[in-house]
């Protein structure tokens, strides 16, 4: 199939029922949208080609015992941002680096067995990365509300003009 436009409605709709299960078969896709089984195939083999959708396993940390859901914020020196977000995601704790606006420049998001370790990551490991300022942990106490879904593709908003 040559797409060469961005997701549509169909597209976005696809993404949603995957979303909430990826193990739906392309036929109840189909019938769930009113389209035939061919276009959703091929749809969705447009989506993993274009890396729009990605089928993946995702953990649910529940099962886990009790982890520790820990962000931690980074501040870095002035031109240290990429190579320090290189060096703290390949950390194997580590699951989640992202640049930020605001307080911190780096926000890192891992998964922890034990406070003892939140502490040595955040204190022996990163801290101890030349050109990081600062170094804040903030534990989770409870989780509220956690939607694995969370990296999907919304539609986009309408903007007013």
């Amino acid at each position: 199939m040559t797409k060469i436009s961005p997701l549509d409605e169909l597209d976005r709709k696809i993404i949603d029922v995957l979303a909430k299960d990826g193990r739906t078969s392309n036929r109840q896709i189909a019938a769930m949208l009113g389209v035939t089984e061919g276009t959703i195939r091929g749809r969705i083999k447009w989506l993993e080609q274009e890396n729009c959708i990605r089928f993946t396993a995702v953990t649910n940390s529940d099962s886990l015992g009790s982890p520790k859901m820990v962000l931690i914020g980074i501040q870095v020196v002035h031109g240290e941002l990429k190579a320090l977000c290189k060096k703290i995601a390949e950390m194997p704790e580590i699951r989640s680096v992202v640049v930020m606006f605001g307080r911190y420049d780096i926000l890192a998001i891992g998964l922890f067995a034990s406070l003892d370790e939140v502490f040595d990551i955040a204190n022996n490991r990163i801290l101890a990365l030349p050109g990081v300022r600062h170094v804040e942990t903030s534990v989770a106490a409870e989780t509220i509300k956690y939607d694995y879904r969370a990296a999907k593709i919304t539609p986009k908003r309408k903007t007013s003009k």
